[in-house]
């Protein structure tokens, strides 16, 4: 290659300055590979942070791969290297070819790189990633709006397995545009979550150790074809958040592992830069530029991928040194990482800021105090958390034979002490069918008829609990295998009628959800919710109130066990006639109850209340009811409508 196809520039200084400050926010606006243009001057330009290495080269398609033609240079004294190459192209792969201080050569994907070679080709890509022209605008101006006061169902993706076409192929992010969008409109669920996004060499690591951060999965198509994706999602009024990884790395040896050939983004200390429990390597939240990548990186989802959420992994593995089994102490002596702390505290501050309409939700399994409180509030930020804490109490509690639930009743009522301490989502997520877990249905148990009872049972407390919702792909349809990443999902079970019913289920499920103000108004607070009884271990029944802004209230009720209650008493605080609003029993959904009833008030005392109505509750059953107050021709909540 000719000298003047290359050539450097005395510029970038203050970039490079901010970057290690660890304040450079955009720092994928300069690092990586960029069209460069200055007067009669333009071509690519490509910036590289390896500070200990002793030379740096570009390689790839522009120049033959080359191992020397395409020296990089140092920005001033900084630990970046920079070069502008005038012969290059859209989609030409390349990489960088650091020589370390003691001579071993690396070949190195570009840490801020748009787009990857498809694995098992490791190479990145030259890619222009400005210029897709959005059409979600009104999804933009709403998507923020009362984030906290109205209903949101997330349905968890895995793009790979969600459903394949004949001979296990995958669908493309265009052809899920059209697929998948119009399946979780139907379903009537509000948000998708997608599985990590960001591209990764191994199928079975589902995305959570990640090599291009930047770079969305070329396994399914371009990032122009992903952002068409999502603004299909915007729409038709579905949200989308994606899994985020700051935590930990891949060791894979073109990626972030010993970059410059040292501990670069982890640890100089092994101790701390080995993860064990996952066979990666941890982030060193002690570097300024490791904030000004990852920080950037979340920006970067948003500015250019119009994300409206982004789901934290293993957010308490960052809050403990000692999380992953370790003897680890911090300075005080501590069991904080209160760099991590620190990290997670400026990130949150950071894209609030910028994204006030976003949300910003923690995987985090421990009792950690404010998770989701702002950080000027002493929180570290979050605006939502998974409720860990209930998901392990009832899928325990659900897994037992309905004859000793009466002996673990407080692991129904338990999370009503803490429901409203932080915004919570209650997940029912992907780590919970796999791993010999069992699927949802199998948990269950019973006879064939009473595990798909106890499920519907199950999600319909689930969307009676305050907090939002979230359903893994499958567990609408009560797939019976664990989910396996490497097929779809068994879509063939609708042929039968118990998962036809079951998906219907949920879709009505989700209907009502979204109709029914007293199930989402005043979900972060006590005024939303009032027990009315929750003393009956007996007989494992709990029932409680829902209330809405307006003081509307829906009687919850549930039956855990196999046994029909006939006439069963319920306290009720008004006079009238109370509808059944949904019944997880309706034999439209595989139950029982061929026509419902409706239950008029009397002075009859119960439950420290002075009226009272007598309840048919059938057996492994979940009842919502609302006093009657419109005519009967009336009636329509959810598309629930039993007259």
């Amino acid at each position: 290659m000719a000298e003047n196809e290359y050539f450097y520039i005395e510029e970038g200084e203050m970039d490079a300055y901010l970057f290690h400050e660890g304040t450079f926010y955009r720092a994928y606006e300069f690092m990586g590979a960029h069209p460069y243009k200055k007067g009669r001057k333009k071509g690519h330009r490509f910036t590289v942070w390896a500070p200990r290495a002793r030379e740096v080269f570009l390689v790839g398609d522009f120049n033959q791969w080359d191992s020397v033609s395409l020296p990089m240079k140092r920005i001033g004294t900084s630990g970046l290297w920079q070069i502008i190459i005038t012969t290059a192209e859209e989609y030409d792969k390349y990489k960088y070819r650091i020589i370390a201080e003691d001579g071993e050569v690396l070949m190195k994907a570009d840490p801020f790189g748009f787009h990857m070679d498809t694995r098992p080709l490791t190479d990145s890509k030259i890619f222009d990633i400005k210029g897709y022209q959005w059409n979600d605008r009104e999804w933009m101006k709403k998507r923020g709006k009362k984030l906290y006061t109205r209903p949101i169902s997330i349905y968890e993706v895995n793009l790979l397995s969600w459903r394949q076409k004949e001979g296990n192929i995958q669908f493309s992010y265009i052809e899920l545009a059209r697929e998948l969008v119009k399946y979780v409109k139907k379903m009537g669920f509000t948000h998708i979550e997608f599985m990590p996004l960001s591209e990764h060499p191994l199928d079975a690591s589902w995305g959570y150790q990640i090599t291009g951060y930047y770079a969305p999965t070329s396994r399914f198509g371009t990032p122009k074809d992903l952002m068409f994706l999502i603004d299909q999602c915007h729409q038709n009024d579905i949200g989308v958040i994606m899994d985020w990884v700051p935590a930990h790395f891949c060791k894979d040896d073109y990626g972030l592992a010993r970059f410059d050939g040292t501990y670069l983004f982890e640890s100089l200390d092994k101790a701390k830069a080995e993860n064990e429990q996952w066979g990666t390597l941890n982030f060193d939240y002690t570097k300024p530029e490791v904030f000004s990548f990852l920080i950037s990186n979340a920006m970067y989802w948003h500015d250019y991928y119009h994300i409206d959420g982004l789901r934290m992994d293993a957010v308490a593995y960052m809050l403990y040194l000692d999380f992953g089994g370790k003897d680890i102490r911090n300075s005080f002596g501590g069991r904080e990482n209160l760099e991590a702390i620190e990290f997670i505290k400026r990130l949150n501050s950071v894209v609030f800021k910028h994204y006030p309409d976003t949300m910003m939700i923690a995987e985090e399994s421990t009792a950690w105090p404010k998770v989701s409180h702002p950080v000027d509030e002493g929180g570290l930020g979050f605006n939502f958390k998974w409720n860990m804490g209930w998901m392990n109490d009832i899928l325990k509690y659900m897994a037992l034979d309905p004859i000793y639930r009466k002996d673990h009743h407080g692991a129904l009522t338990f999370s009503m002490m803490y429901a409203f301490s932080e915004n919570f989502i209650l997940p029912f997520s992907h780590d919970e069918v796999v791993h010999g877990k069992k699927s949802m249905v199998e948990k269950m148990p019973g006879s064939y008829e009473q595990k798909f009872a106890n499920l519907r049972l199950l999600y319909q407390y689930m969307f009676a609990h305050p907090g939002k919702k979230l359903l893994f792909m499958g567990n609408e349809i009560a797939q019976f295998l664990e989910w396996r990443e490497y097929e779809s999902i068994e879509w063939q079970l609708l042929d039968l009628e118990p998962h036809k019913l079951m998906q219907k289920f949920v879709s009505d499920l989700n209907g009502l959800y979204r109709d029914e103000t007293t199930l989402y108004e005043l979900d972060t607070t006590y005024d939303g919710f009032q027990w009315i009884d929750h003393s009956n271990s007996q007989e494992s029944i709990i029932s409680f109130e829902r209330l809405d802004k307006a003081g509307e209230r829906l009687i919850c009720i549930f039956n855990f066990t196999p046994v029909p209650r006939p006439a069963y008493p319920i306290g009720v605080l008004e006079e009238g006639t109370y509808r059944t609003v949904l019944t997880s029993d309706h034999k439209r959904y595989g139950g029982s109850t061929e026509r419902v009833k409706r239950y008029k008030a009397k002075p009859e005392s119960f439950h420290g209340r002075d009226l009272s109505i007598r309840i048919d509750l059938p057996p492994l059953a979940a009842i919502y009811l609302k006093l009657d107050r419109k005519p009967q021709n009336e009636h329509k909540t959810g598309g629930n409508n039993y007259d």
